[in-house]
């Protein structure tokens, strides 16, 4: 049913990028596990080919590919590594802001390195004390004549040691109004990168913090007006945060799914193989209802976020209904594997490991329950994808805010 969303253009990505996860990416996942080095080489070679630019216009060198054309790039090599995948979606994330918020020479400055594979983004937004809570942000950023000084540190920043370009939203002022983005090079003094902590999963994925200490960038560096802070990080969260989520979740899913029907397909019990038991074929045939089930709430989020009809309610959707039902079939999964499955020989530890990387991001589970009860209730007052409808409409730039 899915697949209705699909062009020939989707169809030949998928197989492009699944080719590339196949012969470049499976040799190196034993290493990335083994070590837990943050991968660099293949995240650069990743972005060479311009994959991260899936959603960046043709005239500044993007693919101009659109929101399902992202989430299949995501997918194909979440489901040979997630860890490449969650490096993928945190720099096309750390893009949306400068698509949607940058001036003119913001635009023609950094989309063509992006798309070029020059320029890896990221986007810090969350703190010790804040992360869906905005309003609890700390850092600060006051502006001396022509420069801001930045000072505070940003957590659980995706490609935080590899990122070339960080969007970092601080305080510049009080209130729900008080927080504006700024672009900050990697190379600017007064930025430092602690070492990276281990983590549960995504071994090889740059996942750490950026400190900032009377750190002085130029006032041009600012995106779109003080006090747009606040909504540079929500549109981006809703509009590129939680499908892409969404579809790291729909790779790991689906590689369950493969390992699954392998394993019960070659594996005996009572002289027959197992997918032949009847427990198991229900259990089997529950985790491919999940990848159906989770599979087209992201497709049509995203399909319809291309064609200028897009919801908030569908995009909250599919991040609630990717990670949720993907932490089911995990478990399911490790179920029908029993001890086997405990064995880092075996693929499906890691797939449970990296699972329990999808909730928190972009909200927790939780949170998209909320914001799904404010639609319900009729008190929801996000409306990015209408905004970005109307862009869409009158092809101008940057993102018109209510």
């Amino acid at each position: 049913m899915s697949d209705i969303y699909l062009t020939e253009e989707h169809r030949r990505l998928r197989a492009e990028v699944g080719a590339f996860a196949q012969s470049t990416v499976a040799p190196r996942v034993a290493d990335m596990e083994r070590t837990k080095e943050v991968e660099t080489g293949l995240v650069k070679e990743i972005a060479g080919r311009g994959w991260i630019g899936a959603t960046i216009d043709e005239e500044y060198g993007g693919m101009g590919a659109g929101h399902l054309a992202k989430t299949i790039i995501i997918e194909e090599l979440s489901r040979v590594s997630a860890a490449l995948g969650a490096a993928v979606q945190a720099s096309q994330l750390g893009t949306a802001k400068i698509i949607h918020y940058g001036s003119g020479q913001q635009k023609r400055t950094w989309l063509p390195r992006i798309a070029a594979g020059e320029c890896l983004p990221t986007i810090a937004v969350t703190e010790p004390e804040s992360g869906s809570h905005l309003l609890g942000m700390q850092m600060t950023a006051h502006r001396e004549g022509h420069q801001y000084v930045l000072n505070g540190r940003k957590i659980y920043v995706g490609n935080s040691h590899i990122g070339d370009l960080h969007g970092v939203v601080a305080r510049t002022g009080e209130g729900s109004r008080g927080l504006s983005a700024f672009l900050v090079e990697a190379s600017r003094p007064g930025l430092s990168l602690p070492a990276l902590g281990g983590t549960l999963g995504l071994h090889g994925f740059s996942f750490g913090e950026l400190h900032f200490h009377n750190c002085r960038i130029p006032a041009s560096n600012r995106l779109g007006k003080e006090g747009d802070g606040r909504d540079i990080a929500d549109s981006s969260s809703v509009l590129y945060g939680r499908p892409n989520l969404a579809a790291v979740a729909l790779g790991i899913h689906q590689a369950i799914l493969d390992q699954v029907t392998t394993v019960t397909s070659e594996r005996t019990r009572y002289g027959r193989p197992l997918a032949e038991l009847p427990n198991i074929k229900l259990k089997l045939g529950q985790i491919k209802s999940h990848v159906m089930n989770a599979r087209l709430a992201v497709y049509h989020a995203t399909h319809l976020l291309d064609i200028g009809a897009g919801d908030d309610a569908l995009l909250f959707n599919a991040k609630l209904t990717s990670a949720e039902l993907l932490l089911d079939s995990a478990r399911t999964a490790m179920d029908i594997h029993a001890a086997s499955g405990l064995m880092t020989d075996a693929p499906m530890e890691r797939y449970l490991r990296d699972a329990h990387h999808i909730p928190a991001p972009a909200g927790t589970s939780d949170i998209q329950a909320l914001r799904l009860a404010e639609v319900a209730l009729g008190t929801s007052k996000s409306r990015w994808s209408q905004l970005l409808a109307a862009l869409l409409a009158v092809k101008k730039t940057p993102l018109a805010l209510p």
